[in-house]
C-alpha cells in the first residue's frame, strides 16, 4: 500500500468515527505517524483527501462492476457478479460507506459532481442487467431496484452482526432474492 493510500485509509477510519469536521489535520498527521503539515506533501488539503477518497471508491465500484458484467455470460450471471462484488466492497470498506453517507455535503462541488456521474453510471450498469433479466421492466423501475439493493448492501456498518463470510452469504442471498435472480450454489468465482 502506498503512503497516499495509507493516509486515505487512516483518514476514512477517523472521518467515519468522528466526522469530517471532527478531525483536524493534526489528528490525521498523528494517526499517520507524521506531523499534520507533512500531510500537505501528499494532499493539498483535507478537502482534497475527502474528494480523492470518495471519487476513487466510486471509480472502483464502476470499473470492477463493468469487469464483472463483461466476464458474465448473461444478465443473470452479471447480476450475481455485481452483487458479489458490491457485498465484498461493502464488507471491506465499512468506514467509506459511513463517510459517504455522513460527509457528502463536505465534499467539494466538483468532486460531488464527479461522484454523482460515476454513481449514475454504476446504477445504470445494474439497471441494464435487471432489464435483461426481467422482460418489460422499465428503466426507472430498474434504477429503483438497484438503489434499493444498494441500501441493503450498504447497511454493513450497522448490520454486520455476523462474521464477514456468513454476512456475505446472507446479504448476497437476500439481494439476489429481492432482484429475482437465482442464487448460485456456493460463492461465485472471483469472490
Amino acid at each position: 500500500m502506498s503512503r497516499r493510500a495509507q493516509i486515505l485509509a487512516t483518514a476514512a477510519e477517523l472521518f467515519a468515527a468522528r466526522g469530517f469536521h471532527g478531525v483536524s489535520v493534526a489528528d490525521l498527521g498523528a494517526a499517520c505517524g507524521i506531523s499534520g503539515p507533512a500531510l500537505y506533501k501528499h494532499f493539498p488539503s483535507k478537502d482534497a483527501m475527502l474528494a480523492e477518497m470518495l471519487v476513487s471508491i466510486s471509480e472502483e465500484l464502476l470499473v470492477v462492476g463493468r469487469q464483472r458484467v463483461a466476464e458474465a455470460g448473461d444478465p443473470e450471471a452479471a447480476l450475481v457478479g455485481l452483487v458479489d462484488w458490491h457485498v465484498s466492497f461493502a464488507l471491506g470498506r465499512r468506514a467509506l460507506i459511513v463517510v459517504q453517507d455522513r460527509d457528502w455535503e463536505s465534499l467539494p462541488a466538483d468532486a460531488r459532481e464527479r461522484v454523482r456521474a460515476l454513481q449514475r453510471a454504476y446504477v445504470d450498469l445494474w439497471a441494464d442487467q435487471l432489464r435483461g433479466v426481467h422482460e418489460g421492466l422499465g428503466t426507472e423501475r430498474a434504477r429503483a431496484m438497484a438503489h434499493a439493493t444498494f441500501g441493503l448492501l450498504n447497511s454493513t456498518p450497522h448490520s454486520g452482526l455476523l462474521p464477514d463470510e456468513p454476512m456475505h452469504e446472507l446479504l448476497a442471498g437476500m439481494a439476489l432474492a429481492a432482484l429475482g435472480v437465482r442464487a448460485p450454489v456456493g460463492r461465485p468465482s472471483g469472490a
